[in-house]
């Protein structure tokens, strides 16, 4: 057994946790949203107003905070007044980025505007500039947040919404330099600037405008976004970044059959998000010195190949305990550069890439990286504090990474919150938290883990992978827990 020891500086806070970097990425792609998160009022599944009651309670249960639609690719193909009205005259379209299926839009404005209600959660719309028109664009916010009077207010009240709902937040664009247009960062800011001037906030509604930034380490397009859009133009820009085991996205590898070289090579990969984060925040802090524009990684995880009899352009792909490592490594990152990440959103909610839930007819899973959203909740408007963990390498062959990672915050009582992983294989962990001159009075432990990292829940076993308790030998100043190999740790310790 490894011993370590994180210390902590509970007097020294950093920058607040905000609660959307715990958010969730909903495309239109696969069985997201149909047969996923909506299956219709008529479906059998128990549902409410066509969404499953189950997806709704395990989505409230992590406390979703922001829920991010309808891309991803398919937002430059979405003219959203199709998505209005009578569902049964709705136009139907072809998604030609996720299989080519038909999308019958029943899924819609209302749809969307209503589960974030019923979530309690912010909605995060993701506009069409790749094959829209800025008039569309701008009536489709006056639809949705406008209270006076107006063809877009009228129409949104004929189709049943009398009170317009709340848009905060407001993507511009979805990877504008792929899928959504093939631009260069000069042209996409070009087009950013006439959007959002015409994207107005209506009745007490302020928007929070999202730029489309860059695709991983393309360094040279935040550079040139922000030289042309500053901070009275936008609120955030965007960051994509997937997990890829292999490096090689024609063979991407298996989600629950791999070998414990490739299991590290997942975990150093995911690592790289440090260094992006890192000199993607460098340019940022060069053109906006006063920290006023902030960095939206909406969308990240890990990116395997389809399971085996699944349609290749539905992304469906299971979710072993690796991916709770992975999901442990990134939202302790997020935590950690929270001066800049303000929001989050891992890719996708159910049934596409790194879900947090599965469905398949009125079975539903929780996946171990639900679990971890489910013990990494405490951090969600705290404060990040000074923490510092002695570390370790682990590894296999030519895979190679640290073993620990941690974040640590304090509430508005004075509690402190620690999560950490421990991504060793091999090697369990006597992790000694020096906590200082804080004195806990009590502690709260919970962890997941599997002896396997393979270990994964299934529909006929659901609960192969899900939180336990766990121990905490508290001391004076000091709070004691054993981390076994692969496992994700969440220490509550009460003031």
């Amino acid at each position: 057994m490894k011993a370590a020891v994180l210390k902590i500086d509970a007097e020294k806070r950093l920058s607040r946790i905000n609660p959307e970097i715990y958010g969730h990425f909903s495309e239109h792609l696969g069985r997201c949203i149909y047969n996923g998160i909506f299956v219709g009022e008529d479906s059998a599944v128990p549902n409410k107003n066509g969404v499953r009651s189950d997806v709704i309670e395990a989505l409230k249960n992590i406390r979703i905070p922001v829920l991010r639609w309808p891309g991803g690719c398919f937002a430059d193909e979405y003219h959203w007044k199709d998505g209005i009205g009578e569902k049964s005259q709705r136009k139907k379209m072809v998604n030609t980025n996720w299989g080519h299926v038909v999308e019958d839009n029943s899924f819609g404005t209302h749809e969307f505007m209503d589960l974030c209600e019923e979530l309690g959660c912010e909605p995060y719309v993701a506009g069409n500039l790749g094959s829209g028109t800025v008039q569309e664009l701008a009536e489709w916010v006056e639809y949705m947040t406008f209270d006076g009077v107006s063809p877009m207010a009228e129409l949104r009240r004929k189709n049943g919404r009398e009170k317009p709902w709340k848009l905060k937040y407001l993507g511009i664009g979805n990877e504008s330099w792929g899928c959504g247009g093939n631009m260069r960062p000069e042209y996409y800011a070009d087009l950013y600037r006439q959007y959002q001037s015409f994207c107005k906030d209506h009745s007490g509604n302020r928007l929070f405008k999202v730029a489309c930034g860059p695709n991983a380490d393309d360094y040279s397009w935040t550079d040139k976004l922000l030289e042309n859009v500053k901070s009275w133009h936008t609120k955030a820009i965007s960051l994509h970044y997937y997990t890829v085991p292999t490096g090689d996205w024609s063979h991407k590898g298996s989600a629950t059959e791999f070998s414990d070289e490739e299991y590290y090579s997942t975990i150093s990969k995911t690592l790289y998000m440090r260094e992006l984060l890192d000199k993607h925040i460098e340019i940022m802090d060069k053109h906006d010195a006063d920290n006023s524009i902030g960095l939206i990684v909406d969308e990240w995880g890990c990116w395997y190949d389809v399971e085996e009899g699944t349609a290749p352009g539905f992304l469906y792909q299971q979710n072993a305990m690796r991916d709770a490592i992975v999901a442990a490594v990134n939202l302790n990152l997020f935590n950690e550069y929270s001066r800049r990440v303000i929001m989050a959103n891992i890719a996708q909610t159910v049934n596409v890439l790194q879900a947090v839930i599965l469905t398949e007819g009125e079975k539903m899973v929780l996946t171990p990286t639900y679990h971890v959203f489910d013990l990494f909740k405490e951090h969600q408007g705290s404060t990040l504090v000074s923490s510092q963990a002695e570390n370790f390498d682990t590894g296999s062959g030519e895979s190679h990474a640290p073993a620990l990672s941690q974040s640590v915050s304090v509430d508005g009582e004075g509690n402190l919150f620690i999560t950490v992983s421990n991504a060793s294989l091999s090697d369990s962990v006597k992790l000694s938290c020096d906590t200082g001159e804080f004195k806990a009075a009590r502690a709260e432990g919970r962890i997941v883990t599997a002896a396997d990292p393979r270990t994964y829940n299934s529909f006929d076993e659901p609960e192969r992978v899900k939180p336990q308790p766990l121990e905490v030998a508290l001391g004076e100043g000091s709070a004691e827990i054993i981390l076994p190999p692969c496992s994700v740790a969440a220490v509550k310790l009460f003031k």
